[in-house]
């Protein structure tokens, strides 16, 4: 079986766009595959160093989000990137032949530090972070590494990377190639991308009570002023939830917001509903896992364990080709 590589932030609960762009594509690719799923909270540390109250918390959250989800340790190898340390050593060996021009030209860099320009981002480990996420991709030799059309580039600094290495020492690492996942963009509450940083997230472990309130609150076509108004669905974020959680539904929605048979108010209620129940398995799932957090220490623990004797030998083999050992 190929082997498959991704992790997620830490950052705060899960949100449905993390559950229709990564996680259920995960759920999928462990059937066939053999997977790596872990936590990044070392790169968490990128953007939120300085904010690390909660992130002990926000590690437990992910991991009950991402067995809530449908990801098993009896298909999947779950871990929590800092109780692997070849990840950092990796990336330290990976620091000192990577140009920082390759780090300077990564598209996502300066449009995350815009993003979030309220942070301090002027760090070397901002500035590094795609090293770190090729070491967390090269330290397991990945065949294959899932990502959406926005981290392809990532992906092609890590390929530079492992020939670069290949180049100065010897064969060691092989150059990954993209399951690149398709997903239709889905926007957060206020009608920009979907986003912890702007707070207009719908989290995945959200009571039925909280999604009605954050869906009632959703903005809609800004041009559709009074209930008789025709409406453009094509502008609304609320329909592209339709296209996403209800595509069977999508087109009559459309039909009765373009000719004002239906209201905004109405569609958000039946959207809501409609999210309540495609989360629900997702909720007792989550019910059950909440009665024992040492299921949790459990998973996170034993996927630690047969990560790092994967990662380990990578790690001997790449210090043997430097010299090092």
């Amino acid at each position: 079986m190929k082997r498959v590589l991704s992790g997620i932030q830490p950052t705060g609960r899960l949100h449905l766009g993390n559950l229709i762009g990564a996680v259920e594509n995960w759920v999928n690719l462990q059937q066939g595959h053999e997977c790596y799923f872990f936590i990044a909270d070392y790169h968490a540390l990128s953007t939120a160093y300085a904010e690390t109250g909660d992130l002990k918390d926000n590690v437990k959250q992910v991991a009950i989000d991402l067995l809530s989800a449908g990801l098993t340790p009896e298909k999947a190898v779950i871990f929590k990137q800092s109780d692997v340390p070849e990840h950092a050593e990796l990336h330290l060996l990976f620091s000192m032949i990577t140009p920082l021009p390759w780090l300077e030209r990564v598209p996502t860099y300066k449009s995350k530090i815009e993003e979030l320009k309220e942070k301090d981002l002027g760090t070397y480990g901002f500035l590094g972070y795609p090293v770190l996420q090729a070491a967390d991709i090269l330290i397991y030799r990945a065949d294959l590494v899932p990502v959406g059309e926005d981290q392809l580039p990532h992906l092609e600094l890590t390929r530079e990377i492992a020939r670069r290495f290949n180049y100065l020492y010897q064969p060691v690492f092989p150059e990954p190639k993209s399951a690149l996942t398709r997903f239709p963009v889905l926007p957060g509450t206020d009608g920009r991308k979907m986003s912890k940083s702007y707070q207009n997230t719908i989290a995945i472990s959200d009571s039925p009570e909280v999604i009605r309130k954050k869906v009632g609150i959703m903005v809609t076509d800004p041009a559709r002023v009074k209930r008789g108004d025709a409406g453009h669905p094509e502008v609304c974020p609320a329909y592209q939830y339709y296209k996403v959680f209800a595509k069977e539904r999508a087109d009559i929605v459309a039909k009765e917001c373009r000719t004002a048979a239906r209201g905004c108010v109405a569609c958000k209620k039946e959207l809501a509903q409609l999210l309540i129940d495609y989360l629900a398995p997702v909720h007792r799932a989550r019910k059950e896992l909440e009665k024992d957090h040492k299921i949790l220490d459990r998973v996170l623990q034993d996927g630690a364990e047969r990560a790092r004797r994967a990662a380990a030998a990578t790690l001997l083999d790449a210090k043997r080709a430097i010299g090092l050992s």
